[in-house]
C-alpha cells in the first residue's frame, strides 16, 4: 500500500529541526555549566591552599618574630652581664689601690703636714690640707716625686690661713696614681702558671 503524506514536508523537517536546536542548545548549556562548576571548584581548591599556606606562614613569622624578641632580649642581658663583669672586673683591679695610695701618702707625709680631706676621680687624686710652712709642701711634693706609686704632683693653691691661732699654709695638691705596667709575656706566663697551681 502506499502510503502518502499529506503534510507538508518542509515545515515538518523545520519542526525538527527546531527541536534538535533546542535539544543541542540545552546540552550545550548543560556543557557549560558543568564546566564552570568544574573550573569553579579546581579555583576554589587552589585559593583554599593557598590561604592555608598563607595562615601557615603567617603563624611561622609570628614564632620567629617571638623568637627573635626573645633573643634580642637574651643579648641585652648578654651586654648588661658584660658590662657588670667588666665593672666587676675594674674593680677588683684597683681593689687595693686604696689601701695602697693612703700607705704610701703615710710614708710620703714630711713632719708638721696634715691633710684635711682627699678625693679621687678616676687617676687622679686631689689632697687639701695644712703645713706649717710652705717648704713642707715643697717637701711633700719630692717625695710623692719619688714614689714608685704616685707622680705628676701639682700645687694648684698654697695660701696663708690661721687655725687655733697658729699660723698654717693651707694648701691644695693634685697627684696622679702611676698606672701600672703591662706584664710581660714572661711575666703572664708566670702568674697564668701561678694561678693554676693554686
Amino acid at each position: 500500500m502506499i502510503r502518502i503524506n499529506l503534510l507538508p514536508h518542509r515545515v515538518e523537517k523545520r519542526r525538527q529541526r527546531r527541536q534538535q536546536f533546542y535539544v543541542v542548545s540545552a546540552l550545550m548549556i548543560l556543557l557549560g555549566a558543568l564546566v564552570g562548576f568544574g573550573v569553579h571548584a579546581v579555583y576554589s581548591s587552589h585559593i583554599e591552599a593557598q590561604e592555608a599556606r598563607n595562615t601557615f606562614l603567617k603563624n611561622e613569622i609570628a614564632k620567629l618574630d617571638r623568637d627573635i624578641a626573645e633573643i634580642r632580649r637574651l643579648k641585652e642581658q648578654i651586654d648588661a652581664m658584660l658590662a657588670r663583669k667588666q665593672v666587676i672586673e675594674s674593680l677588683q683591679s684597683t681593689r687595693a689601690e686604696t689601701v695602697h695610695l693612703f700607705n704610701e701618702l703615710a710614708q710620703r707625709m714630711p713632719e708638721g703636714v696634715y691633710l684635711k680631706s682627699i678625693k679621687q676621680e678616676a687617676r687622679r687624686v686631689t689632697l687639701v690640707g695644712y703645713a706649717q710652712s710652705n717648704a713642707r709642701v715643697s717637701h711633700l711634693m719630692r717625695n710623692v716625686e719619688a714614689s714608685p706609686f704616685v707622680e705628676q704632683p701639682v700645687l694648684i693653691e698654697a695660701k696663708a690661713s690661721t687655725i687655733d691661732n697658729r699660723r698654717l699654709s693651707e694648701f691644695t695638691l693634685a697627684i696622679s696614681i702611676r698606672q701600672p705596667e703591662a706584664e710581660t709575656g714572661e711575666e703572664a706566663a708566670d702568674s697564668a702558671a701561678k694561678g693554676a697551681v693554686k
